[in-house]
């Protein structure tokens, strides 16, 4: 096998992400597509993201861009498609903005 084969089966391995592909460390942020979160209180409960980070899915959550029609109250996430409400995602924020300043 040449050089240029062996590179691009490494680079296509199940278990090597992008980020160990290229020598840089992973973010736990950009590996959090792929857990597949069903509601809030996961991501608030997830041990390998930072605050800063479940601040920032749980803020994409709440946004327009994730709004149901006609049920305003209402996000589908995108990454499963279950439908959560807006008050349990602003409670999540809440709770991250609470941990912060304790």
């Amino acid at each position: 096998m040449d050089q240029v084969t062996a590179d691009l089966q490494t680079s296509h391995s199940q278990s090597a992400s992008p980020a160990d592909v290229m020598g840089a460390p992973a973010s736990p942020l950009a590996a959090a597509p792929t857990i597949l979160f069903r509601e809030s209180s996961e991501v608030l409960a997830h041990p390998a993201l930072a605050c800063s980070e479940k601040r920032a899915l749980l803020a994409s959550w709440a946004s327009d861009a994730c709004a149901v029609e006609n049920r305003p109250n209402w996000r589908k996430l995108p990454e499963t498609g279950a439908l959560v409400p807006l008050d349990e995602i602003l409670d999540a924020l809440q709770a991250l903005d609470g941990a912060a300043f304790h």
